[in-house]
């Protein structure tokens, strides 16, 4: 971790260098640096490393899978650096790239949907985002079960995108309230109430409920004052 992981990584990249650049352990020498810079915060350095590390990968003709990790580590550093936009489409890259390789129920393809998923909220793509997890989240579910942390990561992310979503109905509001509360329940049981993902779910609940109930109060108020500017004798 940290400075180690980053010394460790100009240590493999210094190791390796000399390789053909088409040898494998020397890419892997280059994704440990990358790594190693971004662990310590040092984004545009690692930024730097990851494209120069994408662009060789694809010029000698590497696995699809061997892009899809570059591509990963691409996404993390671009988030870091605040540019939402390239994670935005690295994710989808990602995502599509596992979908083809690896299948639908394959873990790794689960974890980049939800991640695609996660950049699509952060860009206001609701829309899409719901559409991705109404796919996703069943699969999970069925793979995966209940009560792994996976799941209830996904359960959480779909019931963002239903209850920040400001054209939300008030049947989404409560199935992000139903499905959280569903969550939390087998949480605590399984993880206990202390356990962060326990804890997040409490949170994310809490602002579920919070935004049901004021959506539920501007519908009774909107009813009593229609009620109010009623003409005596009128419909």
């Amino acid at each position: 971790h940290g400075v180690v992981r980053c010394a460790l990584g100009w240590a493999c990249w210094k190791t390796y260098v000399g390789r053909p650049e088409a040898d494998h352990v020397r890419s892997l020498a280059l994704n440990q640096l990358g790594n190693g810079l971004q662990m310590v915060a040092r984004h545009e350095d690692a930024l730097s490393v990851q494209e120069a590390h994408l662009a060789m990968i694809r010029r000698i003709g590497a696995s699809e899978e061997d892009i899809l990790v570059v591509l990963n580590n691409l996404a993390n550093t671009y988030r870091a650096l605040g540019r939402l936009d390239e994670v935005l489409r690295v994710r989808q890259e990602v995502y599509s790239g596992r979908l083809a390789l690896l299948g639908k129920e394959h873990g790794q393809t689960m974890t980049a949907a939800s991640n695609y998923a996660m950049s699509l909220l952060e860009q206001n793509r609701r829309k899409e985002a719901k559409a991705l997890l109404r796919k996703t989240l069943p699969v999970v579910r069925r793979v995966l079960g209940d009560t792994h942390e996976f799941a209830f990561r996904t359960r959480g992310i779909y019931a963002m995108a239903l209850y920040q979503d400001p054209a939300a109905t008030l049947d989404d509001l409560h199935e992000a309230v139903t499905t959280l509360e569903d969550a939390e329940r087998i949480a605590r049981r399984v993880l206990g109430g202390a356990h962060p993902t326990a804890v997040g779910i409490e949170h994310v609940l809490r602002e579920a409920r919070e935004t049901l109930a004021a959506r539920e109060d501007d519908d009774v108020s909107s009813v009593c004052e229609g009620v109010a500017a009623m003409t005596p004798g009128g419909a």
